[in-house]
């Protein structure tokens, strides 16, 4: 909750083009506004009128200055200093006015940083690709997979994809038994595709709680001991989910469908023929056709129109050859029968003179005639029914309502759809309930109810569902429809989409078994942290925070120039996950010792107190030494050397000179998950070596490969 902007410390003054716009203040607009002012840097803003409601306390107070006015307009946009601006942030609702805006800001500061709210994706690129320094969000596809990491479960914090590769974040609670509880320690579970994100242990000690910039990641130690019944959150990259089922639906959903009517009845003809011979099996066939067409019945009556029709071209055809004056072929006798029936009667009248009984023959053309022409109308029919229910035929081919653990997703809108679709990408059986219809071409494979909202919920087997996610324009209707839920189903996850961060909070408070979420406020970091020139992948939520993945291009002025990533990770309190260095092929969970240069990737996961603290330069102290004791062989001094030069960022000369004059401290200070790394390291090359707390904790000593108190 943003109850309240935290203060930033003092700084001088802000440099020209420090300052940020934002236009709309709308609830994106306002948490934006808040985002920006917890980095210290001064805030701009312009609204076409002052809000109805501030949905931040103080807000209007600590924005530094207000325009009223069109953001489209130049002279607007003069007032409120955008040439001495950063960023503009263009967060209205009307995306035109945005897009004008931006152009118009481009135009009075070729220089500022544009991130615009759009969900136009095509627009987007283009605009991307000729107006540099140019991003575009749309707050629903950022939120999205957040409604849907709610609804599948308390397992799956966060998915992502970074190059090709799947990345999943993931909550485990360590049951008796398992193969880690009493066998590893933390860092042990770190490998070159996964790391540790957060340890809750059963009993919290608090003498085994480490100091980070973070109050989410590395605040627990590297050697603690995993029991039964911790929890660990671990990102992990190239995993399978282990809860996957064989399709979205199960097994059920590859099985075999329906098939269709006509193919029945076509095989059902074909086995007729084929059995002609037998009369009983014959009439058992025809029986089949019949009942194949039940509930049809204007197929069944184009049924009794082929029939009919054939069975009057066979006579006919045996009628001309019986009574034609000559001795004419068979195949012509079928002809004058054939152009009879569909419409020639005029054709062959006059040929039916000459022939034997030509009165009988002229009256049953006149039969022919009629019945072509009734068979002609029914097919005309059908065609017309197959054509008008064509698209509800696609529909009736949806998969079933499923019997449990299902997610319920009600009201599709475009979050509704992106919440069904990431869900099946996880291979989550799902429902969905919408007022009205789907194109047939929209989530073909999904179950769909329509019609009244409550009507449906009574057919959605709630009493067996996982989860409810009420998605909707309306957020008092969301909360109805997850009351309802709960209401039907106490076991269920009620997950409700809210517009207002206020109300979010009132209804989470009230309502603890719901999981309550503000788009707007979600998003809303997203875009700040992108108004300073980062790229934000994605978020997930963890412990109620918002989890942002930024990807850093290094550029030669950056702050993180020539840092260790062991520093940028313990220092700004963030996780390194991907690391490209330039012209080169990235590496997925990077290791500490990498040395960041200008033209390099990075992509970390960071809140957004650790965007700020990069941004400012606010890297957290380094505290703890390493005593050196001896080497106990002559390998050891070179080994211990190239640790030292590797971890802590030593030249090797100086290193191997330092090794030489044993027993000594390091001088360089160190972050405490940095110095028992090199403490591990240093045992196994056989030096004994010591950690050396700061003046306020005890130190930890190192004997044999064991760490100790």
């Amino acid at each position: 909750m943003l109850d309240a902007v935290p203060q930033p410390p003092k700084s001088s003054p802000p440099l020209a083009n420090e300052g940020f716009l934002v236009c709309g203040l709308g609830s994106l607009g306002q948490n934006c506004v808040a985002n920006l002012k917890s980095f210290g840097v001064p805030v701009h803003a312009i609204n076409n009128t002052l809000p109805d409601q501030w949905e931040v306390p103080h807000l209007r107070d600590l924005i530094d200055h207000l325009e009223m006015g069109d953001c489209r307009s130049a002279a607007v946009l003069e007032k409120a200093g955008i040439r001495q601006c950063r960023a503009v942030l263009l967060v209205t609702q009307d995306e035109r006015v945005n897009l004008e805006a931006a152009l118009t800001a481009r135009v009075l500061n070729p220089r500022v940083r544009i991130v615009m709210r759009s969900d136009k994706q095509n627009l987007n690129n283009l605009m991307r690709q000729q107006l540099k320094n140019f991003v575009a969000f749309e707050p629903t596809q950022l939120a999205a997979p957040a409604f849907a990491l709610g609804a599948f479960g308390e397992e799956l914090i966060g998915y992502f994809s970074l190059d090709g590769h799947r990345f999943q974040v993931v909550k485990q609670r360590l049951e008796p038994g398992h193969r880690w509880c009493d066998r590893r320690q933390i860092h042990e579970l770190e490998t070159g595709h996964r790391r540790v994100l957060c340890h809750t242990p059963l009993t919290p000690d608090p003498a085994r709680v480490a100091a980070s910039p973070s109050t989410l990641f590395y605040t627990w130690l590297p050697d603690t001991l995993l029991r039964a019944d911790d929890e660990v959150v671990l990102v992990e990259c190239g995993a399978q989910l282990r809860w996957s089922r064989t399709g979205p639906q199960g097994p059920s959903l590859q099985g075999e469908t329906a098939k269709p009517l006509r193919q029945e009845a076509f095989k059902g003809l074909r086995r007729a023929i084929a059995r002609r011979g037998s009369w009983s099996a014959l009439r058992q066939d025809w029986l089949s056709i019949w009942q194949a067409s039940s509930g049809h019945q204007l197929r069944q009556v184009a049924i009794l129109c082929g029939v009919t029709v054939l069975t009057l071209c066979l006579v006919g055809t045996l009628l001309l050859d019986i009574n034609s004056p000559d001795d004419i072929p068979l195949f012509q006798a079928f002809l004058y029968t054939f152009i009879t029936l569909f419409g020639g009667y005029g054709d062959v009248y006059t040929a039916l003179e000459k022939f034997d009984h030509s009165r009988l023959l002229q009256a049953f053309g006149v039969l022919l005639t009629v019945a072509g022409a009734a068979f002609v109308g029914v097919l005309y029919a059908l065609l017309t029914e197959k054509l008008l229910t064509l698209r509800f035929e696609f529909m009736e081919r949806r998969p079933p309502v499923p019997e449990k653990d299902h997610v319920v997703v009600i009201w599709l809108g475009r979050v509704g759809r992106q919440v069904l679709a990431a869900l099946q990408e996880l291979n989550q059986p799902v429902l969905g309930i919408s007022s009205h219809g789907l194109d047939a071409d929209l989530l073909p494979k999904v179950p769909l109810l329509t019609g009244d909202v409550t009507a449906a919920l009574n057919k959605a087997n709630l009493a067996t569902a996982k989860s409810v996610v009420a998605v909707s324009e309306d957020e008092i209707q969301n909360l109805e429809m997850g009351l309802l839920a709960h209401r039907l189903n106490p076991h269920c996850r009620a997950i409700i989409r809210t517009y207002d961060q206020q109300f979010t909070d009132r209804v989470a408070q009230i309502f603890p078994f719901a999981q309550v979420l503000c788009a707007s406020a979600l998003s809303a970091e997203a875009f700040a942290g992108a108004a300073f020139g980062e790229q934000v992948i994605g978020l997930f939520r963890l412990y109620e925070q918002t989890v942002l993945i930024t990807q850093y291009q290094i550029e030669s002025e950056d702050t993180l120039v020539d840092r260790l990533l062991s520093e940028v990770a313990y220092g700004y309190g963030v996780v390194p996950l991907w690391h490209q260095p330039q012209s080169q092929p990235g590496k997925i969970m990077p290791s500490d010792d990498a040395r960041l240069q200008p033209g390099d990737r990075l992509v970390v996961l960071a809140t957004i107190s650790g965007l700020r603290r990069i941004e400012q330069h606010q890297m957290a102290p380094r505290t703890w030494h390493i005593h050196l004791s001896q080497a106990l062989t002559a390998d050891a001094l070179f080994d211990g050397a190239a640790e030292i030069a590797r971890v802590a960022g030593y030249r090797l000369g100086e290193a191997r000179e330092f090794m030489a004059q044993l027993p000594g401290t390091l001088p360089l200070p160190l972050y405490r998950h940095q110095a028992l790394r090199l403490s591990r390291l240093l045992t196994r090359a056989q030096v004994k070596v010591q950690v050396v707390a700061p003046p306020s904790s005890e130190p930890e000593q190192t004997t044999g490969g064991f760490l100790k108190k």
